[in-house]
Parts: structure tokens; C-alpha cells; sequence
């Protein structure tokens, strides 16, 4: 039996991680890295075989509880932060100095072309470290329609963001985790590669906003800002400085990029299509309205 560790356990990718493994029935001894143990017991009741630690990615103190004992974890970064030499460094260095050599991490859609982006800064320290490592990347979330953007639709009926036309790739989170299941369960079959996961939609915000309203008969619209516009209305807002900087990049870069590539990935290890944006619309927009 192995023990598999999940940071960021309770969020979208992490709950769904968490999930799919329970659902795969998996021998090894799943444990959720959280820093509110008793918090995360009540939203996991559902799943009585899984393990609790306490981890905090800001918290050096809680890694090596954490990662003592540990075969393989699955590594993720908070939106929040930013500063990889500061929370990454030390936190790779202690999985190494842990022993644990089988790490699937969750990058992004070209992130080894982008050396401004957090990501790429993460999966250099990873591959220096000398663990053995898979690097999953996702195109863009169909979930950053009910998370991070979801404050602007309900109160301003609007998506506003620095996007113009740029082009992203749409995949759905329950698709992200599924894979990283499978990704983690079978390590030694896809170790030291990159693989990109994408949906089969190529669409810009416009035309998403067209699609949503379409689907939910609904009225929003979406605002292209300027980056330093958009930087000041989220500021004023009270965001994460680091979050609203990698936002910017996110959603900026684009405009002057190609259309994303169409990867396969995800039919050709689970034989099923990844979620369409109108399957996500009809299940999820309901948190559009308050």
C-alpha cells in the first residue's frame, strides 16, 4: 500500500482528485494535506477511508509532519501566491529531503514557453530537485466561470477581464481531476512527461458570454479593460496583489498567442470525451444567479 498525499485538498482540483480516487477504489492510503482538519472531515464525510494532515503551504512548520511517510504527492499552487522562491523552494526541498520521489504537479496549458508565470518557475525547481515527476496541463478552467470570476456575473452581470479576443481553451475541472487520478495511480506510466489536457473548444470570451446567455437566457455581457484598469478595479476590490498580477498574465498573454493546441489526452486514457462548454453551462450555471 502506498500513501498518497493531496495538497489543496478541499479545493475544486483537489476535491475532485480526491474523489475519482476514492471512486477508482484505490488500495493506497489517500490523505488530504489541510490546514483545518476538522473543517475538512465535515465536507469529506462521504469518504470515511480518508486520511487528514495538517498542512499549510504558507506554514513551514507543517511540512514535515505532513510529508513524513509519504510515497507520491500531488502538488498544486494556491492562486494566491505568487512568490515561488519563497513558498516552492522550501517546500520541494522538503519533499525531496522526505525521501518522496514520485510528484505530479498541476501546471498549466504552455507553461514552458511562459517564464513569467509562477508555473514554469515551479516545474524548473521540480525537475532540479531530481524527483521523478509528471507535469499535467490543464487549458483554461471552465470553473473560473464559477469561482474567481463569479463576483463580477452575479453583482454586475458582467465578465470583465483584460482578455480582448485572445483565444483559451475550455476544460472542465471533474475532467483535470479524473486525470490527475489516473496519473497518480499509474505514476511509473507516464513519469518525466508533460502532458497537456485540454477540452475540444477553442472560444473567446465573447463568444462565451453568447453561449451562456443562449443556454440560461440570461443578459451578460463581457468588459475588456486594459491590464492596468483591470489591476485597479480588482485592487480596489481588496484582491491578492500576486492574484490579480497573475490574472492579468493569464488572461493578457493570450490576445497575442496562437489558439491553443487540441490535446487528446483525456479520451485517450479515459475513452470519454472531455465535458462540452454548453454540458458545463446546462450543469453549473446556476451559480451564475444569486
Amino acid at each position: 500500500m502506498k500513501r498518497i498525499l493531496i495538497t489543496g485538498a478541499t479545493g475544486n482540483v483537489g476535491s475532485e482528485v480526491i474523489r475519482f480516487l476514492m471512486d477508482l477504489n484505490s488500495d493506497n492510503e489517500i490523505i488530504a494535506g489541510v490546514r483545518d482538519i476538522t473543517k475538512a472531515e465535515r465536507n469529506f464525510l462521504k469518504f470515511p477511508k480518508l486520511k487528514f494532515v495538517n498542512f499549510d503551504f504558507e506554514d513551514q512548520d507543517t511540512y514535515e509532519k505532513a510529508l513524513t511517510g509519504i510515497d507520491s504527492i500531488f502538488l498544486l499552487r494556491p492562486p494566491h501566491i505568487s512568490d515561488v522562491d519563497k513558498y516552492f523552494r522550501p517546500l520541494i526541498n522538503s519533499i525531496k529531503n522526505n525521501g518522496i520521489s514520485k510528484l505530479v504537479f498541476l501546471s498549466v496549458q504552455g507553461a514552458e514557453k511562459s517564464k513569467i508565470i509562477p508555473h514554469n518557475k515551479i516545474e524548473k525547481l521540480i525537475i532540479e530537485s531530481g524527483c521523478e515527476y509528471i507535469f499535467l496541463r490543464p487549458s483554461y478552467f471552465m470553473q473560473n466561470l464559477t469561482t474567481t470570476l463569479i463576483q463580477d456575473i452575479r453583482t454586475k452581470n458582467k465578465i470583465i477581464l483584460p482578455a480582448g479576443k485572445g483565444i483559451f481553451n475550455w476544460i472542465d475541472v471533474e475532467n483535470i481531476g479524473e486525470t490527475l487520478a489516473i496519473l497518480l495511480l499509474g505514476f511509473s506510466d507516464f513519469k518525466n512527461q508533460s502532458i497537456e489536457l485540454t477540452g475540444y473548444e477553442n472560444l473567446d470570451f465573447f463568444t462565451v458570454v453568447n453561449l451562456i446567455n443562449k443556454t440560461l437566457n440570461s443578459n451578460i455581457t463581457f468588459q475588456n479593460v486594459s491590464p492596468f484598469k483591470f489591476y485597479t478595479i480588482k485592487k480596489n476590490e481588496g484582491l491578492n496583489k500576486g492574484l490579480i498580477i497573475v490574472m492579468i498574465m493569464l488572461h493578457f498573454l493570450p490576445r497575442f498567442q496562437k489558439p491553443p493546441k487540441i490535446s487528446c489526452f483525456y479520451e485517450k486514457i479515459t475513452g470519454k470525451r472531455p465535458t462540452t462548454l454548453s454540458e458545463f453551462i446546462q450543469r453549473d450555471g446556476y451559480q451564475f444567479i444569486i
